[in-house]
């Protein structure tokens, strides 16, 4: 297999899409042939992971369907964000056990527009990362520059405060309930770099940039376990997603990068049409 940490096409439908749509798209999505069988054989074994993340009325309908149709061993549904409280006084919030009760076990984290619009810091996202972690969730972390950030050279040390905060509150919010995050628990984490200013834009890191990002993620992750003084996620096992205006027309370029083991994609997921030939791209490099 080319890409050893295997391949997970993550499509964030965002504010899109209620049940009727959900279940209108995953019905063309079965017209359309899904799972090939290019698909299903890369699949096998989990190399090749699809996913939706739905807006929190579109999750049951999408989760019904998709069992249905046998294809939950092939594309999963999953939140765009949960709280680290189990439950509370919390308005407008989802936790772990409400979402496991209509089974969804997948949920993103720390997205740049929780962070940019509903004040999601670097702190919260490290809470919520080990609480659902600690749940069983497998959970996305998003990190990712803006666009002053990355013209005045600051990508890496945006991305290195990113890290070190969200994982220093993820220690702590464990060690605060008598918790440890053990290797388990991090086989259930991907980390998504997504460079805002390449987000909605029509603009995208090139292959090089994306593969530079990538690869200082996985650097300081390697790094880092050996300084932090508490565990971190492995380096090289730890799948590490572009996000940031992907198309069809692009992954396939950014997917032949080394550290890039697949994507977090919003607009072009929203249509069966679109988000199959992703997961088809994605097929081709397994």
């Amino acid at each position: 297999m080319s890409k050893p940490r295997g391949v997970l096409v993550a499509g964030n439908w965002k504010m899109n899409h209620g049940p009727a749509a959900t279940r209108g798209f995953l019905e063309t999505l079965g017209k359309l042939e899904f799972p090939s069988a290019i698909v299903q054989r890369a699949s096998r074994g989990r190399a090749l992971q699809g996913a939706i993340l739905v807006p929190a009325v579109s999750l049951e309908a999408a989760r019904s369907v998709i069992d249905a149709q046998g294809w939950s061993d092939v594309l999963q549904v999953g939140a765009q964000n949960a709280h680290f409280e189990a439950s509370g006084a919390f308005t407008g919030e989802l936790s772990g056990p409400l979402l496991k009760e209509i089974g969804v076990n997948l949920a993103l984290v720390g997205h740049s527009e929780r962070r940019q619009y509903f004040g999601e810091t670097d702190e919260s996202a490290g809470k919520r990362t080990a609480s659902l972690l600690s749940q069983g969730f497998e959970v996305i972390l998003c990190v990712g520059e803006n666009r002053s950030e990355r013209k005045t050279g600051r990508t890496k040390a945006v991305l290195s405060k990113q890290l070190t905060e969200a994982f220093q509150a993820a220690q702590s919010w464990m060690t605060s309930r008598g918790l440890e995050l053990t290797p388990t628990h991090w086989a259930r984490l991907a980390i998504a770099y997504e460079p805002v200013w390449a987000i909605g834009t029509g603009l995208t890191a090139s292959p090089e940039q994306a593969q530079d990002a990538h690869l200082f993620i996985r650097t300081w992750l390697e790094k880092s376990a050996k300084t932090a003084g508490f565990p971190l996620p492995p380096a090289q096992t730890t799948a590490i997603l572009y996000g940031g205006s992907v198309t069809p027309d692009n992954f396939s370029g950014l997917l032949a990068c080394p550290d890039v083991d697949g994507g977090l994609v919003g607009g072009a997921s929203l249509k069966p049409e679109s988000f199959l030939k992703l997961i088809e791209a994605a097929a081709q490099v397994i």
